[in-house]
């Protein structure tokens, strides 16, 4: 691993559920647990629970552990064998872009994806899309608009096209009138949202906070800057895990 993971004790963050579950599990390894300034928060939980550790621990590295209570295990990814291998920096690094979105003077950041929704159930929105100032789209008539990373694809979007991505940003259009299904942009672009017919709201990822949006307002998304590395995304979203969760099996 990199610094700051050479110091010892690492001063490690715990964030998710079932924390009584992990921190005897910690015991053995060189950390020195705190709430603030932590090397290395450790999220405890599924993808929702990364999600919010990532919000209250913004660009800190992050090692996401599914707890065993809801997410059973291949013989592989036991927890102690995960953590043993985080310490010994034999865990995989994984760089992750984030979003921006910006609207009303409101901002929103998201690892996974912002999400432009109706909030009136008998009514679609109306929308439009420019890229780098270029119209991409003169009219979407949908329920919502997915815009995805790489990393959030296998979420929402990947529900809305049934693929997800290996790189650049995904935009989804769920359940659109003319059957438009998705587009991949390049990272670097810079999209452009205008609402034709609301209202409508605009997420980032699971956080609570919404930006209210209304006819003609515009909501910009692009790629910042900051980012933030994960480690041990390969073990996360194993495979052989995955399919034991699917089938209910511990």
């Amino acid at each position: 691993m990199d610094a700051p993971f050479d110091k010892r004790p690492v001063r490690v963050a715990v964030s998710g559920r079932n924390l009584d579950d992990l921190m005897p599990l910690l015991k053995p390894f060189p950390v020195a647990i705190v709430e603030e300034k932590p090397d290395l928060v450790i999220s405890h939980g599924g993808d929702g629970c990364l999600l919010g550790a990532e919000r209250q621990f913004p660009g800190v590295p992050k090692c996401p552990i599914r707890d065993h209570r809801q997410n059973p295990k291949c013989p592989k990814h036991a927890e102690t064998s995960t953590l043993q291998r985080l310490f010994d920096g034999q865990l995989k690094k994984t760089r992750l872009i984030k979003l921006k979105a910006a609207a009303n003077k409101q901002n929103l950041l998201g690892i996974n994806d912002i999400v432009i929704t109706k909030t009136q159930a008998q009514s679609a929105i109306r929308y439009r899309i420019w890229v780098n100032d270029e119209l991409l789209c003169p009219q979407v008539v949908a329920d919502s608009l997915v815009i995805a990373t790489p990393f959030g694809s296998t979420g929402y979007f990947q529900s809305i096209t049934r693929g997800h991505l290996l790189c650049g940003l995904g935009l989804a259009f769920n359940n659109a009138m003319d059957l438009s299904n998705f587009s991949v942009l390049p990272e670097a672009s810079v999209i452009t949202v205008q609402l034709l017919r609301g209202p409508a709201i605009m997420i980032a990822d699971n956080d609570p906070t919404q930006i209210s949006l209304h006819q003609d307002d515009t909501a910009t998304i692009r790629v910042v800057p900051e980012m933030t590395d994960i480690y041990g995304i390969d073990v996360f979203r194993c495979p052989d895990c995955y399919h034991l969760r699917q089938n209910g099996l511990t």
